[in-house]
């Protein structure tokens, strides 16, 4: 663990300057916590001398959600896609196959939230709505069979998309519903992944310029204008970006300051905002944005000989969010989690895994691995956060057929 062991640590804990807050109080707690899991793992390094993840207890913990979900998961009854897609994501990341009867049982059960409107519902029988559409067909993308990718209608999917569009560029989750930068990138996303991004027509007129209009003071983006800057948010917005072509139109260099300054000294994971907690989620909503950025980095940097970037990088301590995803947001039980103290949800799984991937995937394709090569993910193409396979699949599949075949 290099970056702890560069100089005295206690310079990397948060600097209360004496006037404590509620906020530096939760801060030192966190600390506090991962501090232990740091040096519990330097002194059993005898016995485990690396960081070792889990893969045995993870594949039954995910398994075991598709096939039943405790009563704790009622509140998420309209987010049934999302459940799909985190466990079949993960399982694709750590390269376990899904059996072909299960894989079917997917695919019958996302076909029953599809309306005949184009849009997927949150289960079968709800309301149209962009999330769940994004959720479904980026699972059906990672099953990537002839029956998943037969559910999804794509004439159907563009006229829902069509409804949710509004004049200023921006998209709505729904009828009715809000409009934020997390609409805009599932629209954007359904559309790529199906293989329809060059043939719509006007779909995103204006919307490149409204998501620039999300970022804030700060350098990050918002769900929409004068809101806050959030790692969420700004992921989907960079990425809707990225997909639309448009990389340009952003001030990449504060967005940039903004990303890196979000990877705490300590804890080495991602916060999802200025002055918050580091989040294992954040390993990918962060973590993710950066690979993005840098084919617009480097092409700044060919530009200006003075900036001379490192290409082996992400331009974030790879190393350092690996050691904190594989020592602090393993359960024993199965499955990944906020931070010591957490319990293990399929969120936190897929985005802790996604996350980690990134930082074990490099630009000059040469993998930064902690620990055993038994570690080492399947890559993730991260504008879409499916496997780089899963897409290049999608895309041979939708580009081979016209709309007149379905």
């Amino acid at each position: 663990m290099e970056w702890l062991e560069t100089g005295d640590v206690s310079t990397k804990f948060v600097d209360d300057e004496g006037r404590p807050t509620h906020s530096s109080k939760e801060q030192k707690g966190v600390e506090h916590v991962v501090m232990k899991k740091y040096k519990d793992f330097e002194e059993f390094l005898d016995v485990e001398p690396e960081a070792v993840l889990h893969t045995e207890t993870h594949i039954p913990y995910l398994f075991r959600g598709l096939e039943h979900l405790s009563k704790s998961y009622q509140c998420l009854d309209s987010s049934r896609p999302w459940l799909c897609y985190w466990i079949v994501h993960s399982l694709s990341l750590l390269n376990h196959p899904i059996p072909d009867e299960m894989k079917s049982r997917i695919c019958k059960f996302l076909s029953k939230c599809q309306n005949k409107d184009g849009g997927f519902g949150g289960g079968p029988g709800q309301m149209s709505h962009l999330a769940p559409t994004y959720a479904a067909i980026n699972c059906l993308c990672s099953i990537a069979t002839k029956e998943a990718y037969s559910v999804i209608n794509r004439k159907s999917l563009l006229k829902f998309l069509w409804c949710m569009k509004q004049k200023d560029g921006s998209f709505t989750m729904h009828k009715g519903g809000e409009t934020d930068t997390r609409s805009l990138y599932c629209a954007a996303s359904v559309v790529a992944l199906t293989g329809m991004i060059d043939t719509v027509v006007n779909l995103f007129d204006n919307s490149p310029q409204w998501i620039v209009s999300c970022q804030t003071y700060e350098g990050g983006i918002g769900g929409f204008p004068g809101t806050e800057a959030h790692g969420g948010y700004t992921f989907c917005g960079y990425a809707a970006l990225v997909i639309l072509g448009h990389t340009k139109l952003i001030d990449a260099d504060k967005l940039l300051r903004w990303v890196v300054n979000r990877q705490m000294r300590f804890e080495g994971g991602f916060q999802g905002r200025t002055n918050k907690l580091v989040d294992g989620c954040y390993s990918f909503w962060q973590g993710g944005i950066l690979p993005l950025l840098h084919n617009l980095v480097m092409e700044d940097a060919h530009l200006n000989s003075d900036s001379q970037p490192n290409n082996n990088s992400w331009l974030y301590n790879q190393e350092a969010l690996q050691f904190y995803a594989l020592l602090c947001c393993q359960s024993s039980f199965g499955g990944l989690l906020d931070k010591p103290g957490k319990s293990p949800d399929y969120y936190h799984t897929c985005y802790g895994l996604s996350g980690l991937s990134t930082a074990q995937h490099c630009p000059s394709l040469h993998p930064v691995n902690i620990g055993p090569v038994s570690n080492q993910l399947q890559a993730i193409h991260p504008a879409f956060n499916i496997t780089c396979t899963a897409v290049r699949s999608a895309l041979e599949h939708f580009n081979s057929l016209t709309f007149s075949q379905e």
